[in-house]
């Protein structure tokens, strides 16, 4: 059974917050997104091997929920989770975190397709990768 990933850390700079004193939304994406990339390599499927397999992935729906607001010097972090593996596609949820405080700022779910890049459609999860992620699946996904 897999377990919560540490994925990313982040500073939240003034420049990321709006005009209500706090970090603005394309900026959560931004942390979300760029932590999607890390929970891959930590369960061990790197890009490369995606293009081997002529599969890589691309997002086909996300949905975060805003929690409790993040202030211009906010130390963030980042945790991921596999969670649902279908036939073509995951499920992985995401949750930022204060660094200092441990307080839950927002949660994300992220379902991402395997995608063949020559012919632009959904294509089948390689074996190999279904096994991986088989093997990084957590069951307290709503935590």
């Amino acid at each position: 059974m897999g377990q919560w990933m540490e994925t990313n850390r982040a500073v939240v700079l003034p420049a990321q917050c709006d005009h209500l004193g706090h970090m603005n939304v394309r900026y959560y994406a931004h942390i979300f997104d760029d932590a999607s990339f890390h929970a891959w390599a930590s369960i061990g499927i790197t890009f490369e091997d995606m293009y081997a397999q002529d599969a890589v992935t691309v997002v086909a729906h996300t949905a975060t929920d805003f929690i409790q607001e993040v202030k211009a010097g906010g130390l963030v972090k980042v945790e991921s989770a596999f969670v649902k593996l279908g036939t073509k596609s995951t499920t992985y949820r995401q949750r930022l975190i204060n660094a200092e405080t441990g307080i839950l700022h927002a949660r994300q779910k992220v379902v991402e397709v395997f995608f063949d890049l020559k012919t632009r459609e959904s294509v089948a999860m390689p074996e190999k990768f279904r096994k991986i992620i088989a093997q990084a699946l957590v069951e307290d996904a709503d935590r």
